[in-house]
Protein backbone atom coordinates (compact mmCIF):
# COMPACT_ATOMS: atom_id res chain seq x y z
CA UNK A 1 0.00 0.00 0.00
CA UNK A 2 2.74 2.48 0.98
CA UNK A 3 4.77 1.61 -2.11
CA UNK A 4 2.30 3.40 -4.34
CA UNK A 5 1.68 6.44 -2.15
CA UNK A 6 3.82 8.81 -4.22
CA UNK A 7 2.31 7.62 -7.47
CA UNK A 8 -1.23 7.81 -6.06
CA UNK A 9 -0.60 11.34 -4.83
CA UNK A 10 0.69 12.25 -8.26
CA UNK A 11 -2.33 10.70 -9.94
CA UNK A 12 -4.82 12.36 -7.58
CA UNK A 13 -3.27 15.78 -8.04
CA UNK A 14 -3.01 15.30 -11.82
CA UNK A 15 0.10 17.44 -11.95
CA UNK A 16 0.89 16.48 -15.51
CA UNK A 17 3.97 14.39 -14.86
CA UNK A 18 4.75 12.05 -17.74
CA UNK A 19 5.85 9.12 -15.58
CA UNK A 20 6.58 7.88 -12.07
CA UNK A 21 10.26 8.28 -12.99
CA UNK A 22 9.68 12.00 -13.49
CA UNK A 23 8.04 12.13 -10.07
CA UNK A 24 11.21 10.79 -8.43
CA UNK A 25 13.19 13.50 -10.19
CA UNK A 26 10.73 16.10 -8.91
CA UNK A 27 11.10 14.74 -5.37
CA UNK A 28 14.88 15.16 -5.46
CA UNK A 29 14.47 18.65 -6.88
CA UNK A 30 11.95 19.43 -4.13
CA UNK A 31 14.40 18.51 -1.39
CA UNK A 32 16.96 20.82 -2.98
CA UNK A 33 14.46 23.71 -3.08
CA UNK A 34 13.24 23.09 0.46
CA UNK A 35 16.80 22.97 1.80
CA UNK A 36 17.58 26.27 0.07
CA UNK A 37 14.53 27.82 1.74
CA UNK A 38 15.57 26.34 5.10
CA UNK A 39 19.02 27.90 4.76
CA UNK A 40 17.41 31.24 3.97
CA UNK A 41 15.24 30.87 7.09
CA UNK A 42 18.30 30.11 9.21
CA UNK A 43 19.90 33.26 7.85
CA UNK A 44 16.74 35.23 8.71
CA UNK A 45 16.60 33.63 12.19
CA UNK A 46 13.07 32.46 11.40
CA UNK A 47 12.68 29.29 13.45
CA UNK A 48 9.13 28.59 12.29
CA UNK A 49 10.00 28.74 8.59
CA UNK A 50 13.24 26.81 9.11
CA UNK A 51 11.30 24.02 10.75
CA UNK A 52 8.62 24.13 8.05
CA UNK A 53 11.10 23.78 5.19
CA UNK A 54 13.17 21.09 6.89
CA UNK A 55 9.97 19.17 7.64
CA UNK A 56 9.07 19.38 3.94
CA UNK A 57 12.46 17.88 3.00
CA UNK A 58 11.98 15.26 5.68
CA UNK A 59 8.56 14.31 4.28
CA UNK A 60 9.92 13.89 0.76
CA UNK A 61 12.84 11.75 1.89
CA UNK A 62 10.51 9.66 4.05
CA UNK A 63 8.34 9.08 1.00
CA UNK A 64 11.41 8.10 -1.03
CA UNK A 65 12.05 5.44 1.63
CA UNK A 66 8.44 4.26 1.47
CA UNK A 67 8.48 3.72 -2.29
CA UNK A 68 11.70 1.69 -2.45
CA UNK A 69 11.24 -1.67 -4.16
CA UNK A 70 13.36 -4.18 -2.28
CA UNK A 71 12.72 -6.87 -4.89
CA UNK A 72 15.06 -5.03 -7.27
CA UNK A 73 18.27 -5.92 -5.47
CA UNK A 74 20.79 -4.33 -3.16
CA UNK A 75 20.37 -0.79 -4.48
CA UNK A 76 17.12 -0.36 -2.54
CA UNK A 77 18.82 -1.39 0.70
CA UNK A 78 21.70 1.00 0.03
CA UNK A 79 19.29 3.85 -0.72
CA UNK A 80 17.27 3.12 2.42
CA UNK A 81 20.37 3.55 4.56
CA UNK A 82 21.43 6.65 2.64
CA UNK A 83 17.99 8.22 2.99
CA UNK A 84 17.87 7.38 6.71
CA UNK A 85 21.19 9.15 7.17
CA UNK A 86 19.81 12.20 5.37
CA UNK A 87 16.88 12.29 7.81
CA UNK A 88 19.36 12.32 10.70
CA UNK A 89 21.27 15.18 9.09
CA UNK A 90 18.04 17.15 8.63
CA UNK A 91 17.21 16.65 12.30
CA UNK A 92 20.66 17.90 13.29
CA UNK A 93 20.34 20.87 10.93
CA UNK A 94 17.02 21.80 12.51
CA UNK A 95 18.18 21.43 16.09
CA UNK A 96 21.48 23.26 15.63
CA UNK A 97 20.67 25.77 12.84
CA UNK A 98 23.42 24.04 10.91
CA UNK A 99 24.03 25.12 7.30
CA UNK A 100 26.62 22.43 6.74
CA UNK A 101 24.16 19.61 7.51
CA UNK A 102 21.70 21.05 4.99
CA UNK A 103 24.52 21.39 2.47
CA UNK A 104 25.49 17.78 3.02
CA UNK A 105 21.94 16.60 2.36
CA UNK A 106 21.74 18.83 -0.71
CA UNK A 107 25.00 17.43 -2.09
CA UNK A 108 23.72 13.88 -1.73
CA UNK A 109 20.41 14.81 -3.37
CA UNK A 110 22.22 16.55 -6.24
CA UNK A 111 24.27 13.41 -6.81
CA UNK A 112 21.20 11.21 -6.73
CA UNK A 113 19.34 13.56 -9.05
CA UNK A 114 22.20 13.54 -11.53
CA UNK A 115 22.43 9.74 -11.41
CA UNK A 116 18.66 9.43 -11.77
CA UNK A 117 18.62 11.70 -14.82
CA UNK A 118 21.53 9.80 -16.35
CA UNK A 119 19.85 6.42 -15.81
CA UNK A 120 16.61 7.76 -17.31
CA UNK A 121 18.52 8.97 -20.38
CA UNK A 122 20.20 5.60 -20.80
CA UNK A 123 16.88 3.78 -20.43
CA UNK A 124 15.27 6.04 -23.02
CA UNK A 125 17.96 5.18 -25.57
CA UNK A 126 17.00 1.50 -25.59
Amino acid sequence: MHNNLAYNTYAQNNIGVESPEKLIQMMYEGVLRFNMQAKRSINDADIEKRTYWINRSNAVISELINILDYTQGNVAHYLAGLYQHQLILLLEANIHNNYSKLDEVSQVMKGLLEAWRESANVANRF
